[in-house]
């Protein structure tokens, strides 16, 4: 990957950014248009939100506001908890385009596999709902479909029902919590795998390991994570509100990783944690 505008390719032939810009726990308002603004202005062209972030009407303003055209941007958001089952989905997806401003996605995807509300049938309602996520890619009404948090049990389940195969799945990655039994199944099925929380929502800045190769490498901690995560094929998705982390977190492409650095960043201690178990959460 040489530049931002380099793209993945999608089991469907779709091209997506190889970088994405994230706003998770980025709050609704101006906070978020300015980040997305700025992100735009600094050449993401992929952006990532949810309907649980609270953000999608900011990120639809700050679209509309930064002059770009639709068709040269990226977006992704994401199907809550509270909607799946069939109708629920499709509903779903309609009010994120609406508070987004959109005729259409770039990329829809189930944000969490096993809500509580809906463990105790897991598999019937995510069948449910990976139907009307198939109907939604049919209808034009999202360029790509896929799933996030899924484990590769999830992915099994998914697939022995689905008329059409995941093209990504959002999943937590950084040096040091790599989920090797996911990546791999994703790989073999043809899913590409985009990694959230690539600096381990933070607690990545600190460690020793990764600030002697920012000295090594001339770069920060944050940009040698993110070159990680592309060697390691990728799609990270950095998030930032502040202008200069916004510009230093794209500015990724102008050196590269030595083969044993890459495994040796991928066999570090976990510093960042595992994140939630889409199997046990209480949400």
């Amino acid at each position: 990957m040489q530049k931002m505008t380099d793209c993945y390719q999608l089991n469907n032939g779709v091209r997506i950014p190889v970088v994405g810009f994230g706003t998770w726990q980025t709050p609704g308002g101006e906070t978020a248009v300015s980040a997305v603004k700025e992100a735009i202005k600094a050449g993401y062209s992929h952006i990532d939100t949810a309907a649980f972030y609270g953000n999608e009407e900011s990120v639809g303003q700050a679209v509309k506001e930064s002059g770009a055209k639709r068709e040269d941007l990226f977006i992704t958001t994401k199907l809550w908890n509270s909607d799946h089952g069939y109708e629920a989905t499709l509903k779903a997806c309609a009010a994120s385009l609406e508070r987004l401003r959109l005729d259409y996605l770039d990329l829809y995807l189930i944000h969490w596999p096993n809500p509580l509300r809906f463990r105790d049938q897991f598999e019937k309602i995510n069948a449910e709902t990976w139907k009307a996520m198939e109907e939604l890619y049919k209808s034009g009404k999202t360029k790509s479909i896929g799933i996030s948090n899924y484990k590769p049990h999830h992915i099994g389940a998914t697939l022995k029902n689905a008329e059409i195969v995941p093209m990504v799945n959002q999943i937590r990655l950084y040096p040091g919590f790599t989920q090797e039994d996911t990546v791999r199944r994703c790989k073999d099925e043809g899913i590409l795998v985009q990694a959230y929380s690539p600096l381990g929502t933070g607690s990545m800045l600190e460690v020793k390991e990764l600030r002697e190769l920012a000295e090594k490498y001339h770069k920060t901690v944050a940009q040698i994570c993110l070159r990680w995560s592309l060697q390691m094929g990728f799609l990270p998705l950095p998030k930032s509100v502040t202008p200069a982390r916004i510009r230093e977190n794209a500015d990724i492409f102008d050196f590269e990783l030595s083969a044993k650095d890459v495994q040796d960043l991928a066999s570090m201690k976990n510093y960042g944690g595992a994140g939630f178990d889409p199997d046990t959460s209480s949400f």
